[in-house]
C-alpha cells in the first residue's frame, strides 16, 4: 500500500468559446453529415479563439479556489500538468502565474507532462511532497489547446479533440478525515512511442527546419487502431495490479473517471474491466478528447453534479503517448 493523506479541497474548469457541434466538425471535414458523431460520439467541443493556455488555466484555477473558499495566497506551490505547452520555454505554470497576476508572489512553479495522463501523474507526484509537509496547499491545472495542432487530413483523430483546462487544489488531509490516495501505478511500454506523436518543433526537428514539405512533422499523427490493440493487451494485467494495490476491486468503486481517448477506447475500458454504466464517468460527447484536461473535467463535472460526496473510492485512470498506462485510486 502506498496510502497518502491528501484530499481534493476544490474543482474548477475553463472551456472556451460557446461549443461546436459534430455537424460543424463534418463540414470542416468535407465528409457527409454525421459521420462525427457515428465515429466519435462527440456531440460537441470546444475550440480556443484569442485566449492562451495560460489565460484557460488562470480561469480554472480561479473557478478550483473559489470552489476551495481560498485565494492564491493560500497556495504554496502550482503545477501545470498538460500535454500541449504553451511554448517551449518557460515552463507554461509560470506563465499561469502571470496570468493570475501574481508574478511577484514567489510561488513555485513548474510543469509535469505524461501528455494525456499528466494530471495523473501530477496528482501522484505531488501527494508525497503534500504528505510530507513539503507544501501545504497546491494547485494542479491542466489546460490544452490541441485545436491548434491538429492534421485536419487526417479525419478519425481531428474529429476527436477540443481544448479546455480544469484545475484542483490538493492539500493534507486531516486527522480522522477519510480522503486519501490508496495506490497508484504507471507502465510504459516504448513499442508504441511512435503510434501517438509530434515530432517537429523540439531538438529532433527543430523549428528553424520548418518547411511547406515537412509541415505534417509539426502537426499531431496518431494511430489509433495501434493504440487500441496495444492497450487492449496490455490493460487487465496492469489494471489487476493497481487494484491488488489498492486493496479494492472494480466493484468498490463510486466512479471511475478515465482518460476519453475515443469511443473505442471507453468501450475497451467497460468491457475488460467490468465496469458498470453507473460507475463510469463520460464527459467526450460534452468536450471531446481534451487531453490532460479529460479527466479533471470529469473530476469537476462528477463533483458539481454530486455523485462524489466525501469518503467515495474514485479510480482515475488511463493512457497516454509512450506508451503509457497510469491510474490513482483514491477515496474522495
Amino acid at each position: 500500500m502506498q496510502a497518502r493523506r491528501v484530499k481534493i479541497t476544490g474543482t474548477g474548469k475553463y472551456v472556451p468559446g460557446a461549443g461546436i457541434p459534430d455537424s460543424e466538425i463534418d463540414r470542416r471535414l468535407g465528409i457527409e453529415p454525421g459521420w462525427v458523431m457515428r465515429k466519435t460520439s462527440v456531440a460537441n467541443r470546444h475550440f480556443a479563439g484569442e485566449e492562451t493556455a495560460a489565460q484557460m488555466g488562470a480561469f480554472a484555477v480561479r473557478d478550483a479556489l473559489e470552489a476551495a473558499g481560498l485565494s492564491f495566497s493560500d497556495i504554496d506551490c502550482l503545477v501545470c500538468a498538460s500535454g500541449t505547452m504553451q511554448q517551449p520555454i518557460p515552463c507554461t505554470a509560470s506563465l499561469i502565474q502571470e496570468a493570475l497576476g501574481e508574478q511577484d508572489s514567489g510561488v513555485p512553479c513548474f510543469d509535469i507532462n505524461s501528455t494525456c495522463l499528466s494530471f495523473v501523474t501530477a496528482l501522484d507526484t505531488m501527494s508525497y511532497p503534500v504528505d510530507a509537509g513539503r507544501y501545504r496547499r497546491i494547485l494542479i491545472v491542466s489546460t490544452e489547446i490541441a485545436s491548434k495542432g491538429l492534421d485536419w487530413s487526417n479525419k478519425e483523430s481531428a474529429a476527436l479533440f477540443g481544448d479546455g483546462a480544469a484545475a484542483a487544489v490538493v492539500e493534507r488531509s486531516a486527522e480522522g478525515e477519510p480522503s486519501r490516495i490508496l495506490h497508484a501505478a504507471m507502465t510504459t511500454h516504448s513499442e508504441g512511442a511512435h503510434h501517438s506523436e509530434i515530432r517537429g518543433g523540439g531538438s529532433g526537428i527543430p523549428a528553424s527546419l520548418y518547411s511547406e514539405e515537412n509541415a505534417a512533422d509539426y502537426l499531431f499523427s496518431m494511430d489509433g487502431e495501434a493504440i487500441f490493440r496495444q492497450a487492449s493487451r496490455l490493460l487487465p494485467e496492469f489494471m489487476r495490479k493497481l487494484l491488488s494495490g489498492a486493496g479494492l476491486s472494480m466493484s468498490d468503486f463510486k466512479l471511475v473517471v478515465p482518460h476519453q481517448g475515443s469511443v473505442m477506447a471507453m468501450k475497451l475500458l467497460r468491457r475488460k474491466l467490468g465496469i458498470s454504466e453507473e460507475q463510469m464517468l463520460f464527459i467526450a460527447p460534452h468536450y471531446g478528447n481534451v487531453i490532460a484536461s479529460s479527466i479533471p473535467l470529469g473530476l469537476d463535472m462528477a463533483v458539481r453534479e454530486g455523485r462524489l460526496a466525501r469518503g467515495d473510492n474514485v479510480l482515475l485512470v488511463g493512457t497516454s503517448a509512450g506508451l503509457s498506462l497510469g491510474g490513482v485510486a483514491l477515496v474522495y
